[in-house]
């Protein structure tokens, strides 16, 4: 006999919300999660809360008209898709483009989340209409970033704990799926000893007992790979370049993909697992939570980017444009790193970091700390990686910052002064008139069209050598783990499915684990604030579906 009706395995973000879902449904679940209770709620609170919506009313109030129509056409123009395995990720991607078009807002608001007034511009692209990129900013970010996100779900379930419907096992490490007669009837592991480590800290692996629990289906949220890097590069595709060998961590180490294999093992299809989602704008954290813990830059468009020799990067990869097609390019390069060249006023308008942790007045809901993000002035945040940050130059000339820029790297390579120099000169000579050939600079002017970028998030152009805008400010940059695109492909109610296509009766799987819908509804690439709401929306899909299977 089933100990109860649903294990579902992993309680980040999906698992929260499938979980709340089948409680809702009147439903028993135990939830289980390998991590100590302070993880609760997993990735989704590291991030800076950032949603994917279309033709929302934050949009129309800053005049940016969007429609369906559109969003599917970006959508499409990025993902590429062109597998034949692609079947289930189409369909997902279309689902999620009406869901996001349609009631997400409101379901969300409807869990008493909020959204930052001024839509951000992510992925900007810089090809044709049907190329990669959002046409229009999509990027809404939540009051309360990342934590704000998790908390109405997590609320949700604690809820279902007190009504006895969901049991909460924490420390509890599945490492297979028990099957009987072709069907998933549970799952069996390992208990680990108790560990009072906070939030993102590795914690003990050691073993105390084993377990097992019997259900009458599985879901399986256990997120992505990006905390193992032996197995980020073994599935490294060669259209991105050499595997690198050294990766900064955008997750703790405990984001290993160890049931994406278990979970394969038992004879689940796993595809397009060589797609990818790491950033190239990582910084090391002058505070680290976990090992080679890296934040990202969320650049707007104005840095000089420079390669490890200081050539500047070719069109359209400018800041905030294509993140894999600048992943692509730096592996061809032969180095790993890269360099922003930039101003004390690019930087005071435009860098932001990811996360939580790096965004108090958004996470914190600090009406006046927030209003330091419109006055001039470095924000706190970013200052203290100005002062600690072991990737930082700051310099009155430009023959300072490149002796500084070959300090950090201990001159491998070693940059020219004359290179970078008359890189920024060029681009200089482009600023001093209204016209230009360079597309940067028509980016630059385009992007402050645009109401909240000129507020917030683009500066007025200036000569990066002009005193009035300095000191300079030199930021090595370096590759960033973050997200799995491929996964557990699953059909549009969340089943996984086996091999040949069939679904595997009793086992389902949603959030990144599955691609995010389907084993990658983003396909090749994404165009951001799409990874919380994937999981929202598959954590939210396989819990309905499964309740009315049930």
């Amino acid at each position: 006999m089933s100990e109860t009706d649903v294990v579902v395995v992993g309680a980040g973000l999906a698992g929260l919300v499938a979980t709340a879902e089948l409680a809702d449904a009147g439903k028993r679940v135990v939830l289980l999660e390998q991590e100590p209770e302070a993880s609760f709620g997993g990735q989704a609170w590291w991030s800076f809360g950032g949603l994917f919506l279309v033709d929302s009313p934050e949009q129309r109030r800053l005049r940016v008209h969007d429609s369906l129509e559109l969003a599917r056409q970006d959508w499409l123009g990025t993902a590429a898709f062109d597998r034949p395995e692609d079947h289930w990720p189409r369909q997902w991607a279309e689902a999620y483009l009406q869901f996001a078009a349609g009631e997400k807002r409101s379901w969300l608001r409807s869990q008493g989340i909020g959204f930052f007034p001024v839509v951000g511009w992510a992925e900007r692209g810089g090809y044709t209409a049907t190329g990669h990129g959002n046409s229009v900013p999509r990027f809404h970010i939540v009051w309360g970033t990342g934590p704000a996100i998790v908390a109405p779900f997590a609320r949700r379930v604690r809820e279902a704990v007190d009504r006895g419907q969901v049991e909460l096992r924490f420390r509890h490490r599945v490492s297979e799926l028990v099957i009987g007669d072709g069907a998933v009837t549970g799952v069996r592991g390992a208990v680990l000893e108790a560990s009072g480590v906070a939030r993102g800290e590795a914690s003990s692996r050691v073993e105390v007992e084993p377990f097992e629990i019997g259900a009458q289906a599985v879901v399986v949220t256990s997120g992505g790979i990006g905390g193992n890097h032996e197995l980020v590069r073994r599935n490294w595709p060669a259209r991105l370049g050499p595997a690198p060998r050294r990766l900064l961590s955008g997750v703790p180490a405990h984001v290993d993909g160890h049931m994406l294999e278990a979970t394969e093992a038992a004879g689940a299809h796993l595809i397009n697992r060589d797609r990818m989602w790491h950033y190239t704008e990582g910084i090391a954290n002058h505070s680290p939570v976990w090992a080679q813990h890296g934040i990202r830059i969320l650049p707007g468009p104005s840095s000089l980017w420079l390669d490890a020799t200081g050539a500047r990067l070719p069109v359209p990869l400018f800041p905030g444009f294509d993140t894999l097609g600048t992943l692509a390019h730096i592996g061809q390069t032969g180095h790993e790193h890269t360099w922003f060249v930039a101003t004390q006023k690019i930087v005071e308008k435009e860098f932001a970091l990811s996360g939580s942790e790096q965004n108090p007045d958004l996470t914190g809901k600090d009406v006046k700390l927030l209003l330091d993000r419109v006055r001039s002035g470095v924000s706190g945040s970013v200052q203290a990686f100005l002062d600690r940050g072991e990737d930082f130059v700051v310099a009155r000339t430009l023959p300072d910052l490149v002796a500084g820029m070959n300090r950090i790297t201990g001159g491998q390579p070693e940059l020219s002064l004359a290179t970078v120099e008359a890189e920024v000169v060029a681009r200089d000579r482009e600023i001093a008139h209204p016209f230009t050939k360079d597309l940067q600079i028509t980016a630059v002017r385009g992007a402050r069209s645009y109401l909240g970028d000129k507020l917030i998030r683009v500066a007025p152009p200036h000569r990066l050598l002009d005193p009035a805008a300095g000191p300079l400010i030199a930021v090595r940059l370096n590759l960033l783990t973050r997200k799995t695109l491929g996964g557990l492909e699953t059909d549009l109610s969340g089943r996984v499915l086996r091999p040949g296509g069939e679904p595997f009766p009793g086992l389902y799987a949603a959030g990144e684990v599955a691609g995010f819908g389907g084993g990658g509804m983003h396909g090749y690439r994404s165009l951001e604030g799409t990874f919380l709401g994937g999981c929202l929306f598959s954590g939210r899909t396989a819990g309905r579906a499964l309740a009315a299977a049930l």
